[in-house]
């Protein structure tokens, strides 16, 4: 059997660190907006290489403050990618916004800048891109356009943990970048987390008051905020992972690779790392004309696999009031019907990864 995931193994692997970093919080008795929250945030800013980080509840409540920081509300709208978690288009929403659409790069999976200005309109107030699957989008044509049209960028770097553009960390090219992590992120809590990044220090006290209900000070509401914290548990765990993250991701690089060489002859397409880019490869995500047979063909050979994400976001139920129909976006929907993601995670052995190619690689034959 090769599971898709197993969080176990990476628990067991720093089992030691873990549970005295638990036992710590456990034993001061201080668990929200304490030292360990205080100490990730300065920790993932200067790993990110940006001047401040504010965690907050999860990744959904990282986009939604973000957008509100940046004063995006109803009747704005905000520019995404439709191949993508439905949650990235659900806080847009959320703040009271719309969420409009740009079809995706054939080759990235991410936002195709060559489209994005014709999507640009009187209420356009952000452009949210967003790092799917571990590769950066290209964000220099991205923001050009923001800057021409005087936009907010706020990237959606959920999967992108340590993932470079052009030698700079996945989030930190925008206004804003927000993270998520959830547990099978590259960079997982033991339940759910967020961070929200930048370097405008007016945007970061702002993203602070509004996690914690709009306070400046206790019981002084200043703004419509939300109750959204990452917990002291949650950041005494992140601060350990944090120092094995670049590990991590490198053997996600190797497996990488290996996967991609292993499939040269075969009938998949494989993902494709772009020249300006450090894929940290969150998901590794093959293309097949006949997907749902060969992950069938997987299964029975004891391989788990996933497809992300088999509906693109505007042919969902909750925006089927977008009136958005099957054909708007050519690319997203033909990916939607091909994606497999296969195994990936930092405990994978060399010869599973083999043995899963081989099964690919015999399916074809």
């Amino acid at each position: 059997m090769i599971p898709f995931g197993d969080l176990r193994l990476q628990y067991r692997a720093i089992k030691v660190e873990l549970d005295e970093a638990i036992q710590s919080v456990l034993n001061d008795g201080w668990f929200i907006l304490g030292k360990n929250v205080s100490a990730f945030e300065e920790e993932f800013a200067a790993y990110c290489g940006t001047g401040f980080a504010v965690g907050v509840g999860n990744g959904t409540d990282a986009l939604q403050l973000a957008l509100m920081a940046c004063g995006v509300g109803p009747g704005d709208e905000v520019i995404t990618a439709p191949l993508s978690a439905t949650f990235t288009a659900l806080a847009i929403s959320a703040v009271g916004a719309v969420p409009t659409f740009v079809d995706i790069d054939p080759n990235t999976y991410n936002m195709d800048p060559r489209k994005l200005e014709e999507a640009i309109g009187p209420r356009t107030k952000a452009i949210m891109p967003v790092h799917l699957y571990g590769q950066p989008a290209d964000m220099d044509p991205i923001l050009a356009v923001a800057r021409k049209y005087n936009l907010f960028v706020i990237e959606d770097a959920a999967q992108a943990h340590g993932a470079l553009y052009k030698g700079r960390r996945a989030g930190v090219l925008g206004d804003v970048g927000c993270f998520s992590f959830y547990p099978s992120k590259n960079l997982g809590a033991f339940g759910d987390g967020g961070m929200v990044v930048t370097n405008n220090p007016e945007t970061a006290e702002k993203l602070r008051m509004l996690r914690h209900g709009g306070q400046k000070t206790r019981y002084d509401h200043q703004l419509l905020g939300r109750n959204s914290r990452l917990d002291e548990l949650q950041a005494a765990i992140l601060r350990v992972k944090l120092t094995h993250l670049e590990k991590w991701n490198e053997r996600r690089r190797h497996i990488a690779a290996l996967y991609t060489a292993l499939l040269g002859d075969s009938k998949v397409e494989p993902p494709i790392e772009m020249p300006h880019a450090r894929h940290i490869y969150h998901l590794y995500v093959i293309r097949c004309e006949d997907r749902d047979a060969l992950q069938e063909h997987l299964t029975e050979r004891g391989v788990g696999t996933a497809v992300h994400y088999p509906v693109p976001i505007h042919l969902q139920g909750a925006y089927r009031w977008l009136n958005l129909g099957r054909g708007s976006f050519p690319i997203a929907e033909r990916y939607a019907e091909q994606v497999l993601s296969l195994p990936i995670y930092p405990e994978l052995t060399d010869a599973k990864v083999r043995q899963v190619a081989a099964h690919i690689r015999d399916w074809h034959k």
